[in-house]
């Protein structure tokens, strides 16, 4: 019997604007109005352009308010995440913002009144607590900017009215369940020994040609853990996804483990309130999915949810009462079976934008 194709998905409107040399962001628009204020959304590992289902139903919550949803190609969309970084996301983001800025100039309402949210979706959210509590700028990264031949230089982050993080989940530990269970190829046994030399090797051969370029984890290794089989992933970026110094000693990438020290939150959560990018109060919306098949079942997920706040609330409130656990809900929200789920995300992001709107 022959299968029917899925029905293609009906044209987006929108323009297309280019932020900076080879990177553009799409701006989901209905109509030529120069909407005064901005959601930036930044898609996960392996996410680019249109791959998030529930964002549709964000931009139609958003049609007839004064808030346009702007989703940008950065370095790391598609399978550009194999070797990339946040520092070059969040680099990417500030040039994004920048430009948005110059754009909406052309809106009726006041510069001062403008606002921008950035909003991530799972590895979407690293990049968003990096764009908030890093350095600004950030320190230099070793290793080239393959599009220009040199160390690319930090850029200095514009401050933003509003950050949420949809599904921070940890890669680390999503991999220790392969390590400990093993999965449908390959038996536990195998994946430990196959990580393990993959990781000793990655840390003894990080770079070549005198610490400038990045080496490439083997494909069969990356694809054995569940990575597509196509993506090359360097061997900087598969240590930072793996971490396998943490707890003690929690790689770039390592922000939302459930096993991180206080220390290591002071370190991430707790300077939110120093680096001054995040501009408000109540500024910060964090919306955890309660059924993410990535997060191990062993994770308290309310009490990990309290320790990002304490850690980032001490002095300051910066966490916004929408924020908590979304009951039922999948890493993605994807399907017929998450219309509530769906439903309920949009609500607490429409909250939480009018609340940033209405903020002086």
């Amino acid at each position: 019997m022959r299968v029917r194709p899925p029905a293609p998905k009906k044209p987006t409107p929108g323009l297309l604007h280019e932020y900076a040399d080879r990177l553009v962001a799409f701006e989901y628009s209905s109509s030529n109005r120069v909407k005064p204020h901005t959601l930036l959304f930044i898609s996960g590992l392996g996410d680019g352009l249109g791959t998030v289902a529930y964002l549709d139903d964000i931009v139609a919550a958003l049609d007839d308010t004064q808030w346009s949803v702007f989703s940008p190609v950065i370095s790391s969309s598609y399978g550009g995440w194999g070797t990339s970084g946040l520092g070059r996301d969040t680099d990417e983001m500030a040039r994004c913002i920048d430009y948005i800025r110059h754009y909406k100039s052309g809106s009726d309402v006041d510069e001062r009144k403008r606002k921008i949210v950035i909003m991530g979706h799972s590895t979407g959210s690293q990049d968003v607590m990096t764009y908030i509590s890093s350095p600004n700028p950030r320190h230099p990264q070793p290793g080239l900017d393959p599009g220009h031949g040199h160390k690319q230089m930090p850029v200095l982050r514009p401050q933003v009215d509003g950050a949420i993080m949809q599904a921070p989940v940890s890669d680390r530990q999503a991999i220790e369940v392969v390590l400990r269970e093993g999965n449908e190829r390959h038996s536990a046994e195998y994946m430990r020994k196959v990580v393990g030399d993959a990781v000793a090797s990655a840390k003894k051969h990080t770079y070549e040609d005198y610490d400038a370029l990045d080496t490439i984890i083997p494909l069969p290794v990356t694809a054995a853990i569940g990575y597509p089989a196509s993506t090359a992933i360097s061997s900087r970026r598969f240590l930072s996804l793996t971490s396998p110094d943490a707890p003690a000693s929690p790689s770039e990438d390592d922000l939302f483990s459930s096993d991180l020290t206080v220390e290591r939150l002071r370190k991430t959560f707790g300077m939110v309130r120093h680096r001054g990018v995040l501009g408000r109060e109540k500024g910060l919306l964090v919306l955890y999915s309660g059924s993410d098949p990535a997060v191990p079942p062993h994770v308290d997920k309310e009490r990990l949810l309290t320790r990002w706040q304490r850690a980032t609330d001490a002095e300051r409130q910066y966490w916004h009462a929408e924020s908590g656990i979304i009951p039922g809900a999948t890493h993605t929200l994807e399907g017929a079976r998450q219309v509530e789920q769906r439903k309920e995300l949009v609500r607490r992001v429409r909250v939480f934008l009018r609340d940033v709107e209405g903020a002086s």
